[in-house]
């Protein structure tokens, strides 16, 4: 069986896609339909940037969710199943057939923006501990979060022993601090915009849930394991509800491949910039056969 997985923040870089616009024909219509759809030219942020335009939530979603896209257009895979880490999960909806490129498009351009706008309203921030158990960073978490009366989660399982933390910001630099004094590898705030996948986007969650009602999802041609809950599912009510719940809850990335392979999984490729979920899968499970396109 093959999987095809989708990159998630993080993986953007200034220049993206931008050969294979002046080489692909198919690549070009692609890019420029996206920036027709949305009415400003995103294709120039993702070539030209400046880096900090790129870097922003609500430039950083789209684009990503459009270079994956056009490399999925031009791929000629056909995958017995698909996932996207966060962001990336929107991808794998549209690479499915739960949804139209446009529908995919407007939804992250909006989930970026809310997601930016709720960052900007909260203290909140992030950090990666890299070197402990999943229920030992967890336990750190509840108890500061018991201490300090903050809110600190766990937002991305990454891989085994590498783990992001996301809350108010004081709690997320007194749990990193605990986390090194209990011997973590790494433990270190990252630079992000918000506290992403965490209660502190509650109100990114109310707004995005107003504009995916009223978004048709239809049943995916192929399995998509969602985030929320690391398991399989070809039905667009659970999918739409999964992918609206992504916003508050974990994301389960090690889990999903785990639960890939128990499913016959023996292949992954990813699609889209950079290769950071090929380096993720290889540290979760090195019998699966890894490639990408870029």
């Amino acid at each position: 069986m093959k999987a095809v997985v989708f990159p998630g923040q993080g993986s953007q870089y200034v220049g993206m896609v931008a050969e294979r616009y002046q080489s692909d024909p198919f690549v070009r219509k692609i890019v420029d339909h996206a920036d027709e759809i949305l009415e400003f030219s995103l294709s120039n942020i993702m070539f030209e940037g400046p880096e900090e335009s790129l870097k922003q939530t609500e430039f950083t979603q789209p684009a990503l969710y459009v270079h994956s896209m056009a490399v999925f257009q031009i791929a000629e895979i056909s995958p017995d199943c698909v996932a996207g880490h966060s962001l990336g999960e929107f991808s794998a909806l549209t690479a499915a057939g739960v949804l139209s490129f446009e529908d995919g498009l407007k939804l992250v351009r909006l989930r970026g923006q809310l997601m930016q706008a709720a960052g900007e309203l909260s203290s909140g921030g992030m950090g990666a501990i890299i070197g402990l158990e999943d229920k030992v960073v967890a336990q750190i978490c509840d108890d500061i979060s018991e201490e300090s009366n903050e809110i600190v989660v766990p937002a991305n399982y990454n891989s085994s022993g590498q783990i992001v933390i996301s809350g108010h910001s004081n709690a997320v630099n007194l749990a990193l601090n605990a986390s090194k004094e209990i011997g973590a590898k790494m433990a270190i705030p990252l630079s992000v915009s918000g506290a992403f996948h965490s209660p502190l986007m509650q109100s990114a969650y109310n707004e995005f849930k107003l504009s995916l009602d009223k978004v048709s999802f239809v049943d995916a041609e192929v399995p998509v394991y969602s985030n929320v809950n690391a398991t399989p599912s070809k039905s667009a009510n659970e999918l739409k509800n999964n992918v609206l719940h992504q916003l508050l809850e974990p994301v389960l990335w090690t889990q999903t491949i785990e639960q890939m392979v128990l499913d016959g999984v023996k292949e992954v490729v990813e699609l889209g910039p950079g290769n950071v979920l090929q380096g993720l899968i290889k540290r979760i499970d090195r019998s699966l056969q890894l490639s990408g396109i870029q």
